[in-house]
């Protein structure tokens, strides 16, 4: 049976909840709250504590419980899936040191929300805020998988997160005539006078316009097979991974069909049946040892140089020095191509699956307020609600007469 005592320490009046428990030696443990109603609600609470009480005597501590996620990632895969990725596991690393950073008072089956939402704000206080949501997300998973070993029966950080912030800049996405800049750019190099711009170009060219017409990840098109490129699209099988590998996609949503103009198919085949270096891996656009691209040299060689020449950099002054920064990043012509797709009408779903995306959520979450503005543009709505309420011949502040 637990029991609350009133406490008056250093900390100054506190409430210490007794309750039964078989992890300590004398048969309880404690706990202490600022509120009698924190105390209360806990030690009502006690139906949830005995749901999570271990059913695997082996793993008991926190830190155990991280160790085991890690080896289940790393070697077995989570829920039937395949292990993670090499660069994907050292992600997960990052965070659980982490939360062994964390002074974790309770052992794990003695857990309840009211810890993860101290240890949220523990995150949020000593880390960014993605940090902290991608070190919540993975101590999530990780009593996910517990409850999966049989370890727990309930996962007590359900309902604990970390949301968008509000103040997160939506993504910045080209205008029409910025891309037709961006084209004209790549045009301008591929037919320079030198040789040594205009090769490399050749294969740079063929890039962006296909990355623009098509919406591909640039780790997509960095990997495109030459099996992939089909009559009238091209086909996603693999992608250059976080670790510089070429693997299959992280997820099934990004294996999918993209239909591509015949003018872009076209010059994307006029480069391969020219092209004269070698091409161990059997790509679109290979590298000039034979191998795929780095996504790190192409952003270097091809975007920067690209930025430049359209015009698209500004002057920005980073530790006291003036330098040029580039407006936009090589994922922006997806972004291009998914604000096309919202311009033309496309349904939620077709987008979703036209970017690969897991779920819906992931295409609103990105580009939730370009569809936003559409639809009211195709309400045409004229602005506010009071249209809707005054008379037509009733002016903004003039009362229409009642006769």
């Amino acid at each position: 049976m637990a029991d609350i005592r009133k406490r008056n320490g250093a900390k100054g009046i506190t409430y210490q909840v007794r309750y039964p428990s078989k992890a300590t030696k004398t048969g309880y443990a404690y706990k202490s709250f600022a509120t009698a109603k924190q105390a209360r609600a806990f030690r009502e609470d006690s139906s949830a504590r005995n749901t999570a009480r271990p059913r695997n005597s082996e793993i008991t501590t926190i830190d155990q419980a991280v160790q085991r996620w890690l080896d289940v990632c790393e070697h077995e895969g989570r829920d039937g899936r395949d292990p993670v990725s090499p660069a994907t596991l050292a992600v997960y690393k990052a965070c659980a040191s982490i939360m062994r950073a964390y002074t974790w008072e309770p052992q794990l089956h003695e857990l309840q929300s009211t810890d993860l939402v101290a240890f949220r704000s523990w995150l949020l206080k000593e880390y960014t805020r993605d940090q902290a949501k991608r070190a919540l997300s993975c101590f999530h998973s990780m009593l996910i998988e517990m409850v999966t070993q049989g370890v727990l029966t309930t996962d007590p950080a359900a309902r604990v997160t970390i949301q968008r912030s509000r103040y997160q800049e939506p993504v910045e996405i080209p205008s029409i005539a910025e891309v037709k800049s961006i084209l004209a750019a790549a045009d301008r190099l591929a037919d320079h006078k030198y040789k040594y711009i205009s090769q490399p170009w050749q294969r740079y060219r063929a890039m962006i316009y296909l990355a623009s017409d098509s919406g591909l990840r640039p780790q997509e098109y960095l990997a495109l097979p030459t099996a992939d490129l089909l009559e009238r699209g091209v086909r996603v099988t693999q992608a250059v991974s976080r670790s510089n590998r070429i693997e299959v996609p992280k997820s099934p949503a990004a294996r999918r069909y993209l239909p591509v103009s015949t003018d872009v198919l076209g010059m994307t085949r006029h480069y391969i049946d020219r092209h004269e270096g070698p091409n161990l891996a059997g790509l679109v656009y290979p590298g000039e040892h034979g191998g795929h691209q780095q996504y790190g040299h192409f952003s270097k060689r091809c975007w920067r140089t690209l930025m430049t020449e359209a015009g698209l950099v500004q002057e920005k002054e980073i530790d006291g020095e003036k330098r040029l920064e580039n407006l936009y990043t090589p994922y922006s012509l997806r972004h291009f191509y998914a604000s096309m797709l919202i311009a033309d009408n496309k349904d939620l779903k077709t987008i979703q699956e036209r970017l690969g995306h897991v779920d819906a959520a992931m295409t609103l979450n990105v580009y939730g307020h370009l569809i936003k503005e559409r639809q009211a543009k195709a309400r045409e709505e004229d602005g506010g609600i009071l249209g809707r309420i005054l008379s037509k011949d009733a002016s903004c502040g003039v009362m229409p007469l009642n006769s």
